[in-house]
């Protein structure tokens, strides 16, 4: 019987209890766990949440305990906290230990799509799941029986979410629903992972090199950008930022490709890039239709394109423009808009340190707000989203698996695919 004490170096201590115990003792703690979801306390945001997750369609099985599963462990509560830790709180009698860090540790949900490998040879029923997105092997077990485990054969695919057994061991549990596809679904599924991966690049943190990778790749495309601008915030009219970018894109590509062939023996392949300079430097329509276009390259949050960010900057150079309906109600939408980041903000600021105190005095109404003072908390206050959110690079890097079935007859080692 496999034994927790083969923890990873960096887990937590390994607790009293095997492998085996902890597994038998999760599927009552999740039944538990699950009717506690059902409390009347929560049934306002669950109720939400499941009217978001059926649309105008029926609510199925699959989608309904996928968006329960996610309420326990995931979804933040009004005070920040989690179902899951108020279950471990509140739960009588007390949980010993081992069990608070077992279901403490199921915050740390990964969801996506899998490919499945050879089952371990133990006698926990052990299957070996490789994550198509962060293209690490994770070997997975079933609490509610023998079956789900059996059913899965080498060589097809499952979209499932997994949750440690517990911070020590380094094995998974399935947590919900799984939805099992033949070996021949593995492009169509392989292209749904990619748009998983572009869309929230920080799934491949848990895979360190690729993440690493990711985040060296964005530094050398912030120095190219910087090499080609000479700058990293540019303010263009949109057709000429669009043609101006695609320039860029291959001014940078070429760099890369160079930089790759000066230090990769001939018969290691680049990692091939996604999409093309065009596909890269092409602004959204709406973007074409503003007066001007930002181009902002930060070091952390990488390429990011700002509608109409001429006006702003012009206002902030000259405060009496805050007088000017147009220009001040720009500037509050940049600022209540949760999908923008302070980041504009916070460079206009630099740009422009007279103009700024009397700009938000305006917009604010407040006559002694000064930005020095002020400014930090007033976009922890607005952006209070952008402040939550993980870091992340803006590129991402897919494994080799992920390669092979998206480009079956390439043979490429990952795929580059930048942000914006």
């Amino acid at each position: 019987m496999a034994d927790l004490h083969e923890a990873q170096p960096g887990a937590e201590a390994p607790p009293e209890t095997t492998l085996a115990e902890l597994i038998a003792r999760s599927g009552a703690l999740k039944s538990e766990l699950v009717d506690f979801v059902q409390h009347a306390r929560f049934d306002r945001q669950l109720t939400a949440l499941l009217r978001d997750a059926a649309g105008t369609g029926p609510l199925d099985e699959a989608v309904l305990v996928r968006t329960i599963d996610h309420f326990a462990l995931e979804y933040r509560l009004r005070d920040g906290g989690t179902v899951v830790e108020q279950f471990v709180a509140l739960r009588r009698p007390p949980l010993t230990d081992d069990e608070r860090a077992m279901l403490l540790g199921w915050r740390e949900v990964v969801e996506g799509y899998f490919e499945v490998h050879p089952a371990a040879d133990d006698d926990l029923g052990t299957v070996v799941l490789h994550n198509l997105v962060d293209d690490l092997y994770y070997p997975v077990h079933s609490n509610t029986g023998p079956d789900v485990i059996a059913a899965l054969q080498p060589g097809m695919f499952v979209y499932c979410r997994i949750v440690p057994v517990h911070p020590a061991t380094g094995h998974w549990l399935i947590s919900g629903h799984l939805l099992p596809f033949p070996s021949s679904s593995g492009p169509v599924l392989a292209q749904a992972a990619q748009e998983v991966l572009t869309a929230d690049p920080s799934l491949l943190r848990r895979n360190r090199d690729l993440y690493q990778r990711a985040w060296q790749l964005q530094a050398d495309a912030r120095a190219s950008f910087l090499d080609f601008f000479g700058t990293d915030l540019v303010i263009l009219p949109p057709a000429a930022a669009q043609a101006r970018l695609i320039e860029y894109y291959r001014h940078h590509l070429a760099r890369a490709d160079a930089a790759t062939t000066a230090h990769d023996p001939p018969s290691s392949p680049a990692a091939p890039h996604a999409l093309t300079a065009e596909q890269m430097g092409r602004l959204p329509e709406d973007y074409l239709a503003a007066d001007s276009v930002g181009l902002i390259y930060d070091e952390t949050e990488g390429l990011n394109y700002y509608q109409d960010f001429g006006r702003l900057d012009a206002m902030f150079a000259d405060p009496a423009l805050a007088g000017d309906h147009t220009h001040i109600a720009l500037l509050r939408a940049y600022l209540d808009d949760d999908t923008v980041s302070a980041l504009p903000l916070r460079r206009l600021a630099q740009r422009h340190p007279d103009g700024v105190d009397l700009v938000f005095r305006t917009l604010l109404r407040r006559p002694r707000f000064c930005w020095h003072r002020d400014g930090e908390d007033l976009l922890r206050t607005r952006k209070k989203e952008f402040f939550q959110r993980e870091t992340a690079p803006s590129f991402t890097v897919t494994g080799r698996r992920l390669a092979e079935l998206l480009y079956p007859h390439g043979n490429e080692d990952g795929i580059v695919i930048p942000g914006c």
